[in-house]
């Protein structure tokens, strides 16, 4: 009677957790093809579609897609024509092949769990590690991140960390189409160290956390997406003086306590034309 009634607590839980995974679930995420209309990015960067998206092949020159099986790798037409623009020119400059992650779902849109942005076709993540050969299927799906940061001592590592790293940054950033490129602040510190003939690209090049063994590429809106909202630009300027140092952990902080407070997300409205490509 004791087994019955576990099994039966077991099926229940199961069940459960199988129930609250499905309402958990995006709609984007059922989605396998891209919408068959005009090559658009719709909305903003973590609240929007994309409508005419492509493929980006899984293997090109200079560059292989990672972890193919998680159907992440569409984009707007300019997304895909800058990734394997970079992967040429990184190949060019003597990298090994740049390994492309995550850009968007077939038709864009908000994931489960994972990413807030990449709705739009025009995020792409390039991971800080790179491949001398052609990878085995099996090595392309289960690649391991290497980190560019110590984190508990927020520092460099410097046995990790390349010259190659410092091309691939200044290639990427340097493409007109891009708007912004996000690093952890120790990586964008360590660019700011080198000595650079050009400093401009480095506007481009910010700050934010976790970012630390990938870089995640954002393009402008493209032409003709009337409807995709940009970005504010960066400020002016290098971007290495006191805002990057504003990112250092503060020492007299690190003993206190803080609360954690638990925030209501807000109810993110897409807009029209999202409930067309993700229905038709």
């Amino acid at each position: 009677m004791k087994k019955d009634l576990l099994m039966i607590l077991f099926i229940s839980m199961f069940l459960l957790g199988a129930y609250m995974a499905i309402a958990q679930a995006s709609p984007w995420e059922s989605v396998k093809e891209p919408f068959a209309g005009q090559e658009q990015s719709i909305g903003s960067y973590a609240n929007g579609c994309l409508s005419g998206g492509e493929a980006l092949p899984l293997k090109g020159e200079g560059y292989q897609v990672i972890r193919p099986s998680r159907n992440r790798y569409y984009g707007h037409p300019d997304m895909i024509t800058y990734l394997t623009k970079l992967g040429a020119k990184t190949k060019a400059f003597g990298l090994d092949d740049l390994l492309i992650a995550d850009i968007a779902m077939p038709r864009g849109g908000n994931f489960s769990s994972g990413h807030a942005s990449h709705q739009t076709g025009l995020d792409a993540d390039i991971w800080l590690s790179f491949a001398p050969d052609t990878l085995t299927k099996k090595a392309v799906e289960n690649q391991t991140a290497i980190s560019m940061v110590d984190l508990k001592n927020y520092k460099l590592r410097r046995d990790n960390w390349l010259d190659d790293h410092a091309v691939l940054f200044q290639v990427a950033a340097s493409e007109p189409e891009v708007a912004r490129i996000f690093v952890h602040p120790v990586i964008k510190e360590t660019l700011c160290s080198m000595e650079w003939e050009d400093r401009s690209w480095l506007q481009k090049v910010r700050p934010w956390w976790g970012h630390h063994y990938h870089m995640h590429v954002r393009l402008s809106c493209p032409e003709g997406s009337a409807s995709c909202v940009n970005q504010k630009a960066p400020p002016q300027g290098d971007g290495c003086g006191a805002e990057l140092v504003s990112w250092r952990p503060k020492p007299e902080d690190s003993n206190k306590k803080t609360a954690s407070v638990t925030k209501k997300k807000k109810v993110k409205i897409k807009p029209a034309q999202c409930t067309t490509v993700l229905t038709q």
